[in-house]
């Protein structure tokens, strides 16, 4: 059995994210960048579906420039098998990327398409169901857990109201929630082995897609500051304070 995992580059999550001077952007210069963490688990879900000998073959898949090869050497030493490149400069919105996609699983006909929900920069949480759509392949998501038997899946994902239970024939696509697992850490060995595995480049233009974007940035702002607190000596200080100050009692 095949997994595809698409990972995706973004800031480090440790990292205070700064706005660009003249807020047309979140600004990167000199930012360290990591695997999206859902993309992590992502990794980590299929990488255990090898060890459990239920899949073959890992194949992580970015698509960006060649920065983003730094992501997948990474996931390479976590444990995927070879990765791929889908080499574009565009800033694309999550229609393109599934459309992208969508190409690299025809080429590659997994059984399995494990993602992360959703990245930690955009948020916008839809890859992963646009990728079902257009691969007409069921879909499991938001997962905190995936067995795979009798070349079905089944995917507990969380919802508002506790825990629903699917079983999908595969080929599926599941995407990952936090508690699905918890990604282990690269060892120096399989870093170095990571160098040595493939990794194909491949141009995002000759897909013959159209990848003008839907959507405009129109301007990134930080968040307004935070007042610091204070403490009250008393509760008809804090009340004073709630009613004449704060203005949320009255």
């Amino acid at each position: 059995m095949k997994v595809l995992v698409p990972i995706k580059r973004v800031i480090d999550y440790n990292v205070k994210v700064r706005v660009k001077p003249d807020n047309s952007d979140v600004d990167l210069a000199n930012v360290k960048m990591a695997i999206n963490p859902f993309c992590e688990i992502a990794v980590e879900e299929a990488v255990r579906l090898k060890e459990a000998g239920i899949a073959t073959e890992v194949v992580a898949v970015s698509i960006g420039d060649k920065s983003c090869q730094e992501q997948l050497r990474t996931a390479l030493a976590l444990g995927a098998d070879r990765a791929i490149q889908i080499d574009t400069s565009e800033t694309l919105d999550a229609l393109n990327i599934a459309k992208l996609l969508q190409k690299v699983v025809e080429e590659e006909a997994p059984q399995l398409v494990i993602l992360g929900k959703q990245s930690i920069d955009s948020d916008n949480n839809q890859t992963g169901q646009m990728l079902a759509a257009l691969t007409n392949m069921p879909q499991g998501t938001f997962a905190s857990e995936v067995k795979v038997e009798d070349n079905k899946v089944k995917v507990t994902r969380e919802i508002d109201g506790g825990l629903q239970t699917l079983l999908l024939d595969m080929p599926a696509v599941v995407t990952t929630d936090l508690r699905l697992n918890e990604p282990r850490y690269a060892s120096l060995p399989n870093i170095m082995k990571a160098k040595r595995k493939p990794l194909a480049v491949k141009n995002a233009a000759d897909f013959g897609i159209d990848l003008r974007p839907r959507t405009k940035l129109i301007k990134v702002t930080p968040p307004a500051e935070r007042q610091a607190g204070i403490i009250v000596e008393t509760i008809d200080e804090l009340v004073e304070k709630l009613k004449n100050e704060a203005k949320v009692i009255s």
